[in-house]
């Protein structure tokens, strides 16, 4: 490596520094230097040309969830730095990490009105976890340094990084040119619990009649799936996740109860929710789906919260016992807490019978499932197409589903075999078009997986353009249109609460798979439900991008899992 570079060629050697195999992202006039680098300079860099810069970011997004690797996203100055925003809050509110670099006009022309100023640094402030504009070239290596520090270590979150015109030229000592290798992945440098805090809660937990484990999605972040189905087992203790949190047992687990909460739960496993006399959060926040709107647990529930972050510990619930530190960690101290014990003889292992309480409600659950998912109806009932996907896909698919039609289906009724990151949606703040972009993120990540995203008619219009992106990819992703020709959430939340008086909800009927065919991707209509297992079978093995546009049933006439539309 020669001593020195420019800006441009800085930043790209600190992305290959960090481990960074693949940058998502499109080019404008300020880009110019770094796309001249990334092309003379011999590298390990795969840029992925987007239609978007909003999906380039979402494409990051799926990435970081799918490798635990740093997903990075770029723009240019202007329109492109605006684009980028919603895929850097979810993110940082989801906690992955997710580094967004924008080019920037030059710092010699700020404040002189140029085509596409706009302060960066305070756009991206409050979206992001770490921020700055790169103001001095020599200044490159250690901020991205920074950046990487910060996306990774603690509670994972975006960051964002501007890179002025003139900054991309001027030199760069190659000396500077380094990086911690692990801040490559995430969570980096993760703390265990302080002494004693775990013994504390398990004093607690043991001391319960009926306790409930909510996991949210920090246990999949954390790795801490194997510490988890050991507690579970050994306590024989029931375990509900927020839609995050799926994946933190395998779905299939005697003690896995499903998802708890508004959306994707259902009257029988809030049961469990209601009934629990001490509730254990864990890598959750306690937020408003999971609880129902805080409506439980009630005040008088005991609760004992392990995550890494402590602004979350007592933010929502009165807690008796907080465990801060990393989830893997403080999940193996706690089996070595039981392990002392039970060495020592004081453990009476209270067999909590969460597998049996668990199998009754999934029973009550699943009966009215397949009652529904075996119906002939037309339009198609959205649960039938949850169970053709279930018998169409392998064990190690990945699902990315937008947030809305087809999330509280697959949350409730979908059940992964698997533990760890098999299902993504974009739960922060649940913009539409997410899951057609997430998806390829996904599968650049783990290529060797089936990949299938689903989303509403509403979703597909948002970002049908990343098409071209995927036919241009060859990527074997099969795309699952949930057709009803409406914003369905909305629609439903207007029958449930303002009277069924619908207001500019409702739009034309598209043949998405025709739409999806000029673009090169082998599609399918189905309005038939005799129609739908055999076509999934073929989009699935297919070998090239698939589509199928499925008709169905209107979200307002279903009985979607969502509590409020369910009273």
């Amino acid at each position: 490596m020669t001593n020195e570079m420019n800006g441009a060629e800085a930043m790209v050697r600190m992305l290959e520094a960090h481990g960074v195999r693949h940058v998502f992202g499109l080019a404008g006039d300020t880009t110019l230097p770094f796309y001249d680098a990334l092309y003379r300079l011999d590298h390990q860099i795969t840029h992925v040309m987007t239609r978007d810069e909003r999906n380039a970011a979402y494409m990051a997004d799926g990435y970081a969830r799918i490798s635990g690797r740093v997903g990075v996203c770029e723009g240019p100055s202007g329109g492109g730095a605006t684009y980028i925003l919603p895929g850097l809050i979810e993110a940082t509110e989801s906690s992955f990490a997710v580094l967004a670099i924008t080019t920037d006009i030059s710092v010699g022309s700020y404040g002189k009105y140029p085509l596409t100023e706009v302060d960066q640094e305070a756009l991206m402030r409050p979206l992001t976890k770490w921020n700055t504009v790169i103001r001095q070239a020599a200044h490159v290596p250690r901020m991205v340094r920074a950046a990487f520090r910060a996306m990774t270590t603690g509670r994972p979150g975006a960051a964002h990084l501007g890179l002025p015109h003139d900054v991309q030229h001027d030199p760069v000592d190659g000396e500077d040119i380094w990086a911690d290798p692990a801040h490559a992945t995430f969570p980096a440098y993760p703390q265990a619990p302080e002494p004693g805090a775990v013994e504390t809660a398990l004093d607690a937990i043991l001391s319960a009649k009926n306790p409930l484990i909510v996991c949210g999605g920090g246990v999949v972040i954390a790795g801490a799936m194997a510490g988890l189905a050991r507690l579970a087992q050994r306590l024989d203790i029931p375990v509900a996740t927020s839609i995050s949190g799926q994946g933190a047992l395998a779905e299939t687990d005697p003690n896995c109860l499903g998802v708890v909460g508004s959306n994707g739960g259902t009257d029988e496993t809030w049961e469990m929710m209601e009934a629990a006399d001490l509730v254990v959060f864990m890598g959750a926040r306690a937020g408003s789906t999971t609880t129902s709107r805080w409506e439980a647990p009630s005040p008088a529930t005991r609760i004992v919260h392990f995550d890494s972050d402590p602004m979350v510990i007592g933010a929502n619930y009165r807690t008796e016992v907080g465990v801060v530190g990393d989830l893997r960690l403080a999940l193996d101290q706690l089996g070595a807490a039981l392990d002392r014990r039970e060495k020592a003889g004081s453990l009476d292992a209270p067999g909590f019978g969460g597998a049996a309480a668990v199998a009754q409600r999934k029973a009550r659950k699943f009966a009215r499932f397949q009652a529904l998912a075996a119906s002939d109806e037309t339009p198609i009932r959205p649960e039938r197409v949850i169970a053709a996907m279930q018998e169409a896909l392998p064990d190690d698919a990945i699902i990315v589903s937008d947030p809305g039609t087809s999330c509280p289906y697959l949350s409730a009724y979908y059940q992964l075999p698997r533990p760890g990151r098999h299902l993504i949606t974009n739960r922060a703040h649940g913009a539409l078009g997410y899951a057609m972009s997430a998806a390829l993120g996904a599968w650049f990540a783990r290529p060797d997986a089936k990949v299938v995203a689903t989303m509403g008619d509403g979703s597909f219009g948002f970002t049908v353009g990343e098409l071209e992106t995927i036919c241009r990819h060859r990527a074997p992703i099969t795309f699952i249109v949930f057709s009803n020709a409406n914003f369905g959430w909305i629609k439903a939340s207007q029958s449930d609460g303002m009277g069924a008086r619908y207001h500019n909800v409702d739009f034309s009927r598209t043949d998405h798979a025709a739409v999806a065919a000029a673009y090169g991707v082998k599609s399918w209509r189905v309005e038939h439900p005799q129609d739908l297992e055999r076509v999934m079978k073929q989009a699935v093995a297919h070998d090239g991008p698939t589509l199928i546009d499925v008709i169905v049933q209107p979200l307002e006439e279903t009985a979607a899992p969502v509590r409020r539309w369910m009273g």
